[in-house]
């Protein structure tokens, strides 16, 4: 997917899903070679500055318009300057890009720094995992954590609803035993992840007769709506899913940890302008589940700009002035 430019109509045009006959990509080539790219990107931008704040995002809707609403809340906040340095690719990405200073907040998940970033093992109790995260990032990385926004966008493994109400399945224990004869489709990260493919096919019993394929996670829900894929894991909070009949099957192993969305900041950058901690902390138990969904939805499904749905929702919540 192209690098968000603030010139050009977000979202980009839909393409069509991965064709049904293509070759599924090794993982790790796939990933590999995104972060190659990306990391080229990153060490191009200017150093790290005083006069404004940069605000970076991963490569999904979601994290876009996370990253828009930080970006208006400080705008709307301080007289600094916001940068926007949207789609750096994934979380590693994003994670080399704050450690160098070349951006000063992004928007996370707990569930995803505790797993993927800290390596440590995976807890169910929420309020542990921030307090976990928030620590050893302070401790490891002079970095820190912002409240929680309000929502928990946990992984979802999803099917088409025609088939949940056809088959009766509600959960990952019952979708086992069908899951030889379906095709799946996860991001990279899903495929490379501790939390990701790998446990939950242990936890569950998974089993794929052909191997998954690497998809962007924008092309997921669509190859899944036009049967080229049966099973996909996807996030709770995507838009799509109401939209095109999908459903989500429930974690009744309790898999997953829980993902609070939560903006990771330098700290360096809060002790210079804590009017941005102060815009973080408005911020805090603001989304909830829901509403992220129809935000994303806004994007994906109505395909309108990211800084019109951000500002009506910011106005709306009586976050910034009219």
């Amino acid at each position: 997917m192209r690098k968000y430019q603030q010139n050009q109509h977000w979202p980009p045009p839909h393409r069509s899903p991965v064709r049904t006959n293509s070759k599924p990509m090794n993982a790790k080539v796939f990933y590999a070679a995104l972060c190659v790219c990306a990391a080229l990107l990153v060490s191009s931008c200017s150093p790290s500055h005083a006069d404004r704040i940069v605000i970076g995002s991963k490569n999904f809707t979601e994290s876009l318009m996370l990253g828009e609403l930080i970006a208006q809340e400080i705008e709307a906040r301080s007289p600094l300057k916001v940068e926007r340095r949207f789609y750096l690719a994934g979380t590693y990405i994003c994670q080399q890009a704050i450690l160098a200073g070349r951006i000063d907040i992004y928007p996370e998940y707990t569930g995803t720094a505790l797993t993927a970033i800290l390596k440590e093992k995976i807890g169910d109790d929420k309020a542990d995992v921030y307090q976990r995260v928030k620590q050893e990032y302070e401790k490891r990385f002079g970095l820190t954590l912002g409240p929680p926004l309000g929502f928990n966008n946990t992984f979802a493994l999803e099917i088409r609803g025609e088939e949940a109400r056809r088959l009766q399945l509600q959960t990952l224990s019952q979708a086992a035993k069908y899951a030889p004869q379906w095709r799946a489709g996860f991001g990279y990260e899903f495929m490379e992840r501790p939390d990701g493919y790998r446990g939950l096919a242990a936890a569950y019993g998974l089993h794929f007769d052909v191997p998954p394929r690497i998809m962007d996670l924008g092309l997921l829900a669509p190859a899944l709506k036009a049967h080229q894929i049966d099973i996909a894991a996807g996030n709770a909070t995507d838009g799509l899913i109401p939209a095109f009949d999908l459903f989500v099957l429930e974690d009744d192993r309790h898999y997953f940890p829980p993902y609070e969305a939560v903006a990771v900041a330098r700290q360096e950058t809060l002790r210079q302008h804590p009017e941005v901690a102060q815009a973080l902390a408005e911020l805090g138990d603001k989304i909830s589940d829901r509403e992220m969904q129809q935000l994303n939805y806004a994007l994906d499904g109505q395909h309108r700009d990211a800084k019109e749905v951000g500002h009506e929702f910011l106005l709306r919540k009586g976050l910034i002035p009219h």
